[in-house]
């Protein structure tokens, strides 16, 4: 993983929680949503919350009384997500690093993370401070991308920025987001760190969006593929995202865009 790849700043976050969320991060969330509720937990931790998808849609799920602490490595994530989500005293908003959680041991019921594993530079190291902070028997509900070739729209784009840097195309989406995929090693990982009863599943979802247009959008300008594409030469981004569309809109036609995407899901007990 580059050190890009965790950028997520400037115009990035807006754009993220404006076009990604909604587009393929939205149903996920509720599915990790409705596996913590089902834990009823007192005391809940969320690690790379992002934006705050997963967190919206599990405080909607969660009773009162519940405390809730939400935290994210990139303070202008999060800071999209306090704004969006400003009146729940149940949240506390909190910068903090998944290698490095300051928090005193046993102290969450459940932790949860939507799609940030993949970033965790060491994830074995990441997995053992969530066990570190979860009460004895706690959970930890978390998710990451299948392989790029079972999430369709994101897969044409990459097809389409390699032929138009075809001597070093941008790898983003297939070296991070969609690079952490293997269900034996995932599971190796948590056993390394001390997790045990690990369920893992597959799970299909379509992602949908009103235009090529937005698709391009977001995935060349709400994440760190921006950076990539920059980096190879600053004053393409925009003709890189109407390249995309086109891609898409060759695909999928002119209006709206349906593709299957794919995560896998996993719970484990500390």
């Amino acid at each position: 993983m580059s050190d890009t790849d965790k950028v997520f700043a400037g115009s990035i976050p807006r754009i993220y929680d404006e076009y990604l969320v909604p587009m393929i991060f939205s149903v996920y969330a509720e599915d990790i949503a409705k596996r913590v509720a089902s834990r009823v937990p007192a005391v809940l931790l969320e690690i790379a919350a992002g934006t705050g998808a997963v967190t919206r849609a599990v405080a909607a799920a969660l009773p009162p009384g519940v405390r809730y602490v939400a935290t994210d490595l990139n303070e202008p994530m999060l800071a999209v997500a306090a704004q969006r989500q400003a009146n729940d005293d149940r949240i506390a908003w909190r910068q903090a690093d998944a290698m490095a959680l300051p928090f005193v041991d046993a102290e969450f019921d459940v932790v949860c993370c939507q799609f940030g594993a993949m970033f965790f530079p060491d994830r074995v190291k990441a997995y053992g401070e969530v066990k570190r902070v979860l009460k004895p028997d706690g959970t930890f509900v978390f998710n990451v991308w299948d392989r790029i070739e079972d999430n369709v729209v994101t897969h044409e784009a990459t097809i389409a920025l390699a032929k138009m840097f075809p001597d070093d195309p941008p790898r983003f989406m297939v070296r991070t987001p969609h690079g952490y995929y293997d269900k034996s090693l995932i599971k190796s990982d948590l056993e390394r760190a001390g997790f045990r009863d690990i369920s893992i599943e597959t799970r299909s979802e379509t992602s949908r969006a009103p235009t090529p247009e937005y698709v391009a959008l977001a995935l060349c300008q709400g994440t760190p593929l921006r950076g990539e594409i920059e980096a190879r030469d600053a004053g393409k981004l925009q003709a890189a995202t109407d390249i995309v569309a086109e891609a898409i809109r060759t695909l999928h036609g002119s209006g709206a865009v349906d593709g299957r995407i794919q995560a896998i899901v996993i719970e484990a007990r500390a």
